[in-house]
């Protein structure tokens, strides 16, 4: 008796079964792949878009769309509604992998981390430069950023008894967003200051040194404006505060320097004779503030000076320092160090320079 094939002997409702139970997995392999980040989210075809803040939803999804990253933008708005993601999505700058569908685009953007620009702030940068340094890496305008390092307002809010900003904004490489606003990143800026006198150390030797912050801070920045190599800065620190311990003047060029209109030169003697609060020539103890905004090293080189007698110090010409404990050995110093400078002038003469 000759045998009947399986599936003619089904019946119709049984093939249909049959097609189910074979596709159903088939099924549910398309719609964790729909609902699952592709393998092409790894690779490097991404493209960079800007959600500006306060974007509605359905104008990211139209940027998205010309972007050629989703379909549809309202199967987009729709996903994003249903998933409770609208208020999820946030501004900033993002890299997005092509090849993804309306709802996987969705759900990355809300886990996925901005772009993040670096932007190195150089010790001894004074306001200026470092919102300069914003505006050219973030676009935010100088004078914005300056607004807010002179606004008594908002600089007491930020728990500070001071006039301006300058010396608290600590230099460093940080990584900031793209459309990072002004207010958030001087607050982080500040932070960065105000944690370095937190430890209890810091404490216990500020009470010692009978400094408070904003004194150290406005001396640090005397120390980052003579200090170019770091084993010196402890030293030159001690030479100024054994100065202020015998009640000597200062006599620190980067004051007059900070007084002086333009770029920094060699110093004339008509410059210490300028009248100003911050001329350590003319007046004794420490200027009002900083002159610049001081790194790390030359806050806690203040905090924690080196102990030595010195109380002079002439500039070698190779960013070294003589220092000196009395007037007769500084004014040698001096003659020592005129000498290479005559020196020096005259080889560029036969140089031609």
């Amino acid at each position: 008796m000759k045998k009947v094939p399986v599936l003619q002997r089904l019946s119709g409702k049984q093939k249909a079964s049959l097609m189910i139970i074979f596709l159903m997995p088939l099924f549910l392999l398309e719609i964790i792949a729909y609902f699952s980040f592709p393998v092409e989210t790894k690779s490097d075809k991404k493209v960079n878009i800007e959600i500006p803040r306060g974007a509605a939803l359905t104008q990211i999804a139209d940027q998205l769309y010309e972007k050629k990253l989703i379909a549809d933008p309202e199967v987009f708005v729709l996903w994003a509604k249903y998933l409770g993601y609208e208020k999820k999505m946030r501004a900033g700058s993002f890299s997005i992998p092509q090849g993804m569908n309306d709802y996987q685009v969705v759900t990355f953007l809300t886990t996925v981390k901005e772009n993040t620009v670096a932007i190195t702030l150089l010790e001894g940068w004074d306001l200026t430069q470092i919102a300069k340094a914003f505006e050219s890496k973030l676009n935010i305008p100088k004078e914005e950023f300056l607004l807010l390092c002179f606004d008594r307002t908002f600089i007491k809010a930020l728990g500070l008894n001071v006039n301006n900003l300058e010396g608290y904004l600590l230099p460093d490489t940080y990584h900031f967003a793209k459309g990072e606003s002004a207010e958030d990143i001087v607050k982080f800026l500040v932070r960065q200051t105000v944690k370095i006198f937190e430890s209890d150390s810091v404490a216990v030797k500020m009470a010692n040194i009978k400094l408070n912050r904003h004194e150290v801070l406005t001396l640090a920045s005397i120390v980052e404006g003579e200090a170019l190599i770091d084993y010196e800065r402890p030293i030159i620190a001690s030479l100024y505060h054994n100065r202020l311990k015998k009640r000597m003047r200062l006599q620190a060029d980067p004051t007059i320097q900070y007084i002086v209109e333009g770029p920094p030169r060699r110093l004339l003697n008509r410059d210490l004779e300028i009248d100003s609060p911050y001329n350590t020539y003319l007046y004794s103890g420490l200027p009002p503030g900083p002159i610049n905004n001081p790194g790390k090293k030359s806050i806690l080189a203040t905090i924690f000076p080196a102990e030595t007698n010195y109380l002079y110090m002439v500039a070698k010409g190779n960013g070294r320092h003589t220092f000196t404990k009395n007037l007769r050995a500084h004014i040698n110093a001096k003659k020592e160090f005129d000498k290479v400078r005559r020196r020096v002038a005259r080889e560029r003469r036969l140089k031609g320079n």
